[in-house]
């Protein structure tokens, strides 16, 4: 008698779980720079900063996202696949970010994301989260939505800083909740990204 096949999440529940883990992660991720942005940058620099946004991105990543795979071993799995890729986007994203600032050098790091899954529902997701999200924290901050509610300048600041990552985490996690349940529905050849995410 055949064995059952692994039960993998549905498109609906894995662009919600997508979606709101990867939100809650981004918050996260974030609020390192709204809350301790000053410290990391007088301190350790910006790149102390990235380094230590990324680690917690990645430490929360596996018990929010996890979900996403089928089958058993999801968190060891996960982070299999997600912490090599996502450290492998962040060093291109920071490279671009360092090399050609902002605007060419965030959208280089975005377009980056599409290549290794050949995804453009990826590209898509986190490029509109991403720059959405940078277009609220600049309207929160200069449009005096901050002063009209009475909130002063550093209180406003931080929420400008997660209204961005608001906006990027459900951006990418959409992208992502659509990437996994891609991948464990397509089929299982040795070289199809589907292999990884079942074995």
């Amino acid at each position: 008698m055949d064995s059952p096949p692994e039960s993998h999440p549905s498109l609906g529940r894995s662009l919600a779980l997508g979606s709101l883990g990867f939100t809650a992660v981004s918050l996260a991720g974030f609020s390192v720079w709204a809350f301790a942005g000053r410290w990391f940058y007088t301190t350790v620099g910006e790149a102390g900063l990235y380094a230590a946004t990324a680690l917690v991105f990645l430490g929360l990543s596996g018990a929010l996202l996890a979900p996403l795979l089928g089958g058993p071993r999801r968190i060891p799995r996960f982070y299999g696949l997600f912490i090599p890729a996502f450290v492998l986007y962040s060093v291109v994203w920071c490279g671009g970010w360092f090399a050609l600032g902002k605007g060419w050098g965030e959208g280089l790091g975005s377009l980056w994301s599409a290549f290794p899954r050949s995804s453009v529902v990826l590209f898509v997701t986190h490029s509109a989260g991403y720059f959405l999200g940078g277009i609220a924290m600049d309207w929160m901050v200069h449009s005096g939505v901050a002063d009209s509610l009475g909130l002063n300048g550093n209180l406003g600041s931080t929420l400008a800083k997660l209204a961005w990552g608001l906006f990027y985490g459900l951006g990418f996690g959409l992208g992502l909740g659509f990437l996994f349940h891609a991948v464990q529905r397509g089929p299982g050849a040795s070289g199809n990204p589907a292999a990884q995410v079942r074995t």
